[in-house]
């Protein structure tokens, strides 16, 4: 005789072995990822000098790569080591590294805490001691201005000149994009911003999809992209 199962007892023991198997499978996808964050640790000495503990570079036209996609970051590598980015010292490096190496170093700057940026100071020539104080003050309400420009850009662009708002890529606080690997901005070294830029509206710099940077840094004045920068430095 054929044993009757009540179909609520067999509903329950799949959902069971459902919430097993994804228990299993959500724990052995965490411990790869602690496994690679750790590699990524001891693969990165290399970067230190460059980017800092953490990602948290001290100079500030190398760029931070501290809380980065790891998409964004693994292209990057990759372009690195094809010839397809240009650059002698990370050209060099990337060459050496194997597939793995890549996502692991990857994975662990992802998982870094990026550091804030103080308010930037303009340079400002200063005669003697007594105007220091009222030059730094009035270099305040300047740096303001200016980020206030640029907050403005980011939002918005600007559609008579076919400037695109930086938003609809970077996102409202500059976290990016990770799916499509346009990377995070927030709390980036403003130096470095304006390099970049710079290169993107120069054509020094061109792996990023259909040269889109390009387009839209070639319309950008230099004003406007340091205003643009600044303000993207300030952002947390």
């Amino acid at each position: 005789m054929t044993k009757f199962i009540p179909k609520g007892n067999s509903m329950k023991k799949k959902l069971l072995a459902l919430s097993i198997a994804l228990a299993f499978t959500s724990t052995t996808g965490i411990l790869h990822a602690e496994d690679s964050i750790n590699a990524g640790k001891e693969k990165s000495e290399a970067c230190v000098s460059c980017h800092g503990d953490n990602g948290n570079s001290i100079v500030s036209t190398f760029p931070k790569l501290a809380e980065q996609h790891s998409s964004y970051l693994i292209k990057q590598l990759q372009a690195f080591k094809s010839g397809a980015r240009k650059n002698p010292m990370m050209s060099a490096i990337a060459s050496g590294l194997s597939e793995e190496d890549i996502v692991d170093i990857a994975t662990y700057y992802a998982n870094q805490k990026i550091s804030s940026n103080e308010l930037p100071i303009l340079n400002q020539a200063i005669d003697d001691e007594e105007d220091k104080e009222d030059k730094k003050s009035n270099s305040k309400v300047d740096i303001q201005t200016i980020i206030a420009q640029g907050a403005d850009l980011y939002r918005n662009g600007d559609l008579t000149r076919e400037v695109s708002a930086c938003i609809a890529c970077h996102g409202p606080l500059g976290e990016g994009n990770k799916p499509a690997a346009f990377p995070a901005l927030k709390s980036q070294h403003a130096d470095y911003l304006i390099q970049t830029l710079t290169d993107f509206k120069s054509g020094a710099r061109t792996n990023n999809p259909d040269n889109m940077m390009h387009m839209i840094a070639k319309k950008m004045t230099d004003e406007e992209i340091k205003a643009l920068s600044y303000r993207i430095s300030m952002m947390k």
